[in-house]
């Protein structure tokens, strides 16, 4: 790590450390009440006791179940999807107006749609989560296959390849840096969407937690959760930027 990237990593600890210190000081006189503003101290003791008692294990638990089958499923369906129509000249042409519709589609104005057609279920969880998430998959997927250098599918004709084998040897390997990079964006909107999703369901998670601490006027648990949500987000970021390296060390070394 050069000098740099140290000076950049102090300077953001510093940063968080004084926008903590700030959130205590204003705690400590009371310029906000403290029924609606805990302090980083009973915020970080509620954190520590929802954990010792395993009711906030468990709703961490339930959000990350909810984020991953969502985000598996968005995956597995967006990749494939994007795969399909990215690699077809003909198929982003018929494809392209039916997805420009359905893109600007707010997720919220689909949860309407999920809640009356499989009601407070799992499975509309599953599937608000995976239709919020599948885009930035399959969008990123579309463009790292249609970006694919068109002497590659040149060389692949004259040497009598396959689809399939087109696919998988030279297009998928070349639009894996999209790829990644789209499944990074959308884990985070993945997670945005478990919360709702567990809010408005009243499925077990984060979510619901976090709702009920603020009915019952429990500041401190309240943002015990919030911290919580936040921390989720930034380690599972920080895993798949990792795993998102090490796919695309090839690119490296070949540099």
């Amino acid at each position: 790590m050069n000098r740099a990237a140290i000076l950049w990593r102090v300077a953001s600890i510093l940063v968080a450390a004084g926008f903590i210190a700030a959130w205590q000081l204003i705690a400590n006189l009371r310029l906000v009440s403290p029924v609606f503003l805990p302090g980083p101290d009973r915020a970080w003791a509620a954190l520590v006791r929802g954990f010792s008692s395993g009711d906030l294990a468990s709703k961490l638990i339930g959000t990350l179940e909810h984020m991953a089958y969502g985000w598996l499923a968005a995956s597995i369906a967006g990749i494939a999807l994007g795969a399909l129509i990215g690699s077809s000249r003909m198929m982003r042409a018929y494809v392209a107006p039916s997805l420009e519709f359905l893109r600007p589609l707010p997720v919220s104005a689909i949860i309407p749609v999920a809640i009356a057609m499989l009601g407070l279920t799992q499975g509309m969880a599953l599937f608000v989560i995976a239709f919020g998430a599948i885009w930035p998959i399959m969008l990123a997927t579309i463009h790292g296959f249609a970006a694919v250098e068109p002497r590659l599918y040149e060389v692949a004709r004259s040497l009598q390849m396959s689809r399939a084998a087109v696919i998988g040897r030279i297009a998928l390997p070349s639009a894996l840096p999209d790829i990644l990079a789209g499944m990074r964006l959308s884990l985070t909107v993945a997670l945005i969407l478990s919360v709702v999703c567990e809010i408005l369901a009243g499925l077990d998670g984060l979510g619901q937690w976090v709702l009920l601490s603020a009915r019952a006027f429990r500041s401190a648990d309240l943002f015990a959760g919030v911290i919580l949500l936040g921390a989720t987000g930034y380690l599972t970021s920080i895993a798949v930027s990792l795993v998102e390296q090490r796919l695309l060390a090839w690119q490296t070394a070949a540099r």
